[in-house]
């Protein structure tokens, strides 16, 4: 007889505890930043937000990671992820915030080239943004995600990406409302909010790391 595999729910640590937060979904708002909708050709005002995700076993804290196959043009983008403890379908805006456990740094990492090629074909972008070890996060800080503030990243101690929290154009809160009636939230789902302007290529070797006022970084570097 054949053996049923036994599986693990992914988890992240939490700030000043042993206890981990388990991973139920993971989700991601595209060009919530004017500066990053512009750079990447598009329209900065206050269109409905657009999500997509990233399977829940891409989550992976600070530490080495390979670097992943099949790309010339992995990209870094840094962003607010909002963990939530929260259900609910079609929550009003100001209901979302009793939905967070609480925030952490994570970086969307992109495989540019694979996103392009889909985008100019019109094909799911699920092998350009969910492949393995896509969704590196810090350690989650419980209670109410910083409203402002920066958001940085680095590469081998220089700066990369900078911006302020403040500048989101679709507030955290909006966030989980719009992505909440598209479908049920639930304990253990992960959001990442955006990314502000000046994504770009990592390269083997390099050590990528990502801040957020208040938070505690996350630091990765890639193998050779």
């Amino acid at each position: 007889m054949l053996t049923v595999p036994q599986l693990h729910v992914p988890t992240l640590a939490i700030a000043g505890s042993t206890q981990r937060f388990p991973v139920r979904r993971i989700y991601c708002v595209g060009r919530n930043y004017a500066d990053h909708a512009r750079e990447m050709g598009g329209d900065p005002g206050r269109e409905q937000p657009f999500f997509f995700g990233k399977p829940a076993d891409a989550v992976v804290g600070s530490g080495r990671l390979p670097f992943p196959g099949r790309t010339a043009e992995l990209h870094h983008e840094v962003e607010l992820v909002v963990a939530l403890h929260g259900r609910g379908a079609n929550v009003a805006v100001n209901d979302a915030a009793a939905m967070i456990f609480g925030s952490a740094v994570g970086i969307d990492l992109t495989r540019r080239d694979l996103q392009a090629e889909a985008k100019k074909n019109g094909r799911p972008w699920d092998m350009a943004k969910g492949f393995d070890h896509s969704a590196p996060i810090g350690p989650i800080r419980p209670g109410i995600p910083p409203a402002d503030g920066l958001i940085s990243l680095s590469i081998n101690g220089q700066m990369r990406q900078n911006g302020d929290l403040r500048n989101m154009i679709w507030s955290v809160v909006e966030i989980i409302a719009a992505l909440s009636g598209y479908l049920e939230l639930a304990p253990g789902d992960l959001i990442f909010t955006g990314t502000p302007a000046g994504v770009g290529p990592i390269k083997r070797g390099e050590t990528v790391r990502g801040m957020i006022a208040e938070l505690e970084p996350i630091e990765i570097t890639f193998e050779e």
